[in-house]
């Protein structure tokens, strides 16, 4: 039985997360699901401080030791050097702080909050109560808004609205066991991309990457977004 054990460990990490097409109400998505078990991780920068930019760059650089991206996606906001608005830590590191945003965009149509995981679990934790929490986090990124707040939508977001973007974000569920991942395939609201995890996958907390530059790697779908740099992203890490 323990052998058994052993070798299912060994084979987790090489499977890639599952990602597929789905429509909700007339809007079509992305979907990419990520369990415990599986490596997944938050990238910004190479090793001297290289910022990677896309996901062939950490492709080229996961080549090195035979690994490569089972998918990835954006994964928060950035200032104009790509260096991440609010909180980001890497493998167990602080790189830079919580913020309290501001009026910085959607990510200061508070509130905002953090995506934090490790290899117990996934959690997305609205910025004031991480800041009281203070969890650990092997990762964490720090984006808003949030979508979905303790199984509410964001009190702001309303179901007449007309501004509509392509848009990514993550919710998990409220077991923790399950990260999930979307991008809108067509350009959607606020209101229909927090109802999607409020409704739909019932995720009691779900937290907004970003709209406009959502970008989305998933070979098994045969998909690879490119465009100009982007700053934080996450992702699972397979054998090549």
């Amino acid at each position: 039985m323990i052998r058994i054990l052993i070798a299912l460990f060994l084979i987790l990490p090489n499977v890639a997360s599952a990602c597929e097409v789905l429509t909700y109400k007339s809007n079509d998505y992305t979907i990419c699901e990520v369990t415990l078990g599986e490596d997944l991780r938050l990238f910004h920068s190479a090793v001297g401080g290289k910022l990677y930019g896309g996901f062939d760059q950490i492709n080229d650089s996961l080549a090195h030791e035979n690994w490569r991206l089972g998918f990835a996606m954006n994964a928060g906001m950035y200032h104009p050097d790509r260096t991440p608005v609010g909180l980001f830590t890497e493998f167990g590191e602080q790189k830079t702080p919580l913020a309290d945003g501001g009026t910085y965009g959607n990510f200061g149509l508070k509130p905002n909050g953090v995506f934090c995981f490790s290899k117990q679990s996934f959690a997305v934790i609205e910025t004031n109560a991480f800041r009281a929490a203070k969890p650990y986090c092997k990762f964490a990124t720090q984006s808003g808004p949030m979508l979905v707040i303790d199984g509410a939508l964001h009190p702001r977001f309303l179901i007449d609205a007309t501004t509509q973007y392509i848009r990514n974000g993550v919710g998990v569920t409220a077991d923790g066991t399950r990260a999930i991942f979307v991008i809108s395939d067509n350009r959607v609201t606020f209101h229909e991309f927090g109802s999607l995890f409020r409704d739909h996958f019932k995720t009691p907390n779900a937290l907004y990457f970003d709209g406009k530059v959502s970008r989305l790697y998933a070979p098994d779908l045969d998909r690879h977004d490119t465009g100009f740099p982007l700053g934080v992203m996450v992702g699972t890490v397979i054998r090549d």
